[in-house]
């Protein structure tokens, strides 16, 4: 709906000249004041108008971001790795693997689309030459939004996006409200307060609501500002409608904690994290720099919570974070904290202060916790991944069940197929009889096609693959996960599994955050992946870390691994790299 106040038409003849010549000196605030009740927006569906007749009698002025190691046995007869330095969670793994496949097909689009090259004017440019540069992209339309997306895009001038709002009052006789919030992108993108000052009144006086993207907008111009309080306002009103993002509730912290309202900022972490809103790292930052300045043994337990927090939640800190965390420890009036960066050893010692990390192997409650959900929503749930039958499942179970209890559970197909260069039976044999040379009880989980005669499963060869293990087939179109987690579960804590899937369809099967952690933790301390297979040379296995990735403590010492920034890791990774820190 449009909201259009009258203006005689001697008014608006004289005020438009006016503008014209003023175009590259005025201020958004001034527009209402030359066009009077000439600028009014085009409201969206979530926008509403206040009363006209409030609008007329006085218009506010507008101010308008991843060593080959062999299984060797130990003297419990288990197995140990040797070291190595990157894993499959390890961070950046993923990033190497996909720029080996894109190398082999990297396909540049050329593209002629008029949008690509519509770039925005470096001075800004009267009614008249906006008028031709609109007729020179007459196929585009809504251009002037588009070009406000260019001047976003390229952090144009302010003068040069207010001239395009002349223009478009000129032509069109208001300005919609679309327009206004690109406006308002670019204003609150250089932070230039004034301007998101005016919008912003502009705004709270022509409607009661405004929708997700002009309040999100507001309350980031506002809360690093003198107005932080204004952007609170705006969150509360959001509230009543949806639940605020991240985001929002972030800017607010970073405004409270600005201005010192210390109290307020760690309510509102709290809430955030009680609707089920993971901070930004920059949010969790701004509490450790604030923290510098604040010597108060209050705020110290504050923050020592927002670590455990970490923690709990399986966060990785980035650089900046990590540096900021490091700096808050430093400056500890009456303490001597040392912070050095490190790697970690895989017997998971760390060498800057010789302190071994936290066991990678789930407690014996935590065990139970996870056998207990996985059987329940990933075995015997809904679980949408799974293409076999219960009569069949209940059948495996059997089978296990009356078996002792294997050390190593071995995804068949998969290890079989991991290379197409060499004949799948083989490959599997050969695992198998590397496992089994070191004294383990194997089970190998296969589909029923494996028994057929063919070049690719020979007769004679998986024979001698049964010799070595015990083996179960399933169903060709079932799915062979839940069985290989079942059996390596109720094995015990000690059986270990071999696959080069991530299992992450699973994962997401499961019912909660802790429960979802407790899997991953248990997943990287037990799957075995074949990364390097040469026949009759090389079966290489990657690491399995004994030490678990989270931030952890002894007192004295606070261990923290964060994200390197040259190195993009994927949500199954964990970081490499750790910050040490150490109470001399």
């Amino acid at each position: 709906m449009a909201l259009f106040c009258q203006t005689s038409s001697w008014l608006l003849h004289t005020s438009l000249k006016e503008c014209q010549m003023l175009c590259p000196i005025l201020h958004l605030r001034q527009l209402p004041t030359v066009f009077g009740c000439l600028i009014c927006t085009t409201s969206p569906q979530f926008a509403e108008p206040l009363d006209p007749k409030i609008i007329c009698k006085g218009t506010p002025k507008l101010k308008s971001r991843e060593k080959e190691d062999d299984i060797s046995q130990n003297r419990a007869g288990r197995y140990n790795f040797s070291p190595r330095p990157f894993n499959l969670f390890a961070a950046g793994a993923s990033k190497r693997r996909s720029e080996t496949q894109d190398s082999l097909a990297d396909i540049t689009k050329p593209t002629s689309s008029k949008k690509m090259i519509l770039r925005p004017p470096e001075k800004p440019l009267s009614v008249e030459e906006w008028g031709k540069m609109k007729e020179e992209f007459g196929t585009i339309r809504k251009f002037e939004e588009l070009m406000l997306e260019q001047m976003i895009a390229h952090r144009s001038p302010l003068d040069v996006a207010k001239s395009l709002l002349v223009a478009l009052a000129d032509r069109q006789g208001d300005i919609s409200y679309a327009i206004l919030v690109k406006y308002l992108t670019l204003c609150v993108a250089q932070n230039n307060v004034e301007e998101i000052y005016d919008i912003h009144d502009i705004m709270k006086a022509r409607y009661k609501v405004l929708e997700t993207s002009a309040s999100s907008l507001l309350i980031r111009g506002l809360s690093g500002s003198q107005r932080w309080k204004e952007g609170l306002s705006l969150l509360e009103k959001m509230k009543k409608v949806i639940t605020p993002s991240k985001g929002n509730y972030g800017d607010c912290i970073k405004g409270a904690l600005i201005n010192q309202d210390l109290d307020l900022a760690c309510e509102l972490f709290y809430e955030m994290i009680a609707n089920d809103l993971m901070p930004y790292l920059d949010t969790i930052q701004a509490f450790f720099d604030v923290g510098k300045s604040v010597k108060d043994d209050h705020w110290k337990a504050k923050l020592v919570q927002i670590l455990s927090f970490l923690r709990d939640n399986q966060v990785y800190p980035g650089e900046a974070l990590m540096q900021s965390i490091r700096q808050w420890f430093i400056s500890l009036p009456g303490e001597n904290w040392k912070g050095n960066l490190t790697t970690i050893k895989n017997s998971g010692q760390c060498p800057s202060c010789n302190q071994y990390l936290e066991d990678i192997n789930l407690s014996p409650e935590e065990y139970n916790i996870l056998k207990e959900k996985i059987i329940k929503d990933v075995i015997q749930g809904t679980d949408a991944f799974r293409k076999t039958t219960p009569q069949e499942l209940e059948g495996f179970q059997s089978f296990v069940n009356k078996q002792p209890p294997f050390d190593v559970v071995i995804d068949g197909l998969n290890v079989a197929r991991i290379s197409s260069k060499y004949n799948p039976s083989q490959t599997l044999l050969d695992v198998v009889l590397h496992l089994a040379n070191h004294n383990l009880r194997l089970l190998v989980l296969g589909r029923k096609h494996m028994l057929n005669r063919t070049r690719s499963w020979d007769r004679k060869t998986m024979d001698a693959v049964q010799k070595k293990a015990d083996i179960f087939f399933t169903e060709n179109v079932s799915e062979d996960d839940p069985f290989l987690l079942y059996a390596t579960l109720h094995s015990g804590s000690h059986c270990r599994f071999v696959t080069r899937d991530l299992l992450r369809d699973h994962k997401a099967c499961l019912p909660d955050n802790l429960t979802r952690r407790l899997f991953f933790k248990w997943q990287r301390g037990h799957q075995m992946v074949l990364s390097n297979y040469v026949p009759g040379k090389r079966i290489t296995f990657e690491p399995v870390l004994k030490y678990d990735t989270i931030v952890q403590t002894t007192g004295s010492t606070w261990h923290i691994p964060y994200d390197d920034c040259l190195l993009e890791r994927s949500s199954y990774e964990v970081p490499t790299k750790w910050l040490c820190l150490q109470l001399k």
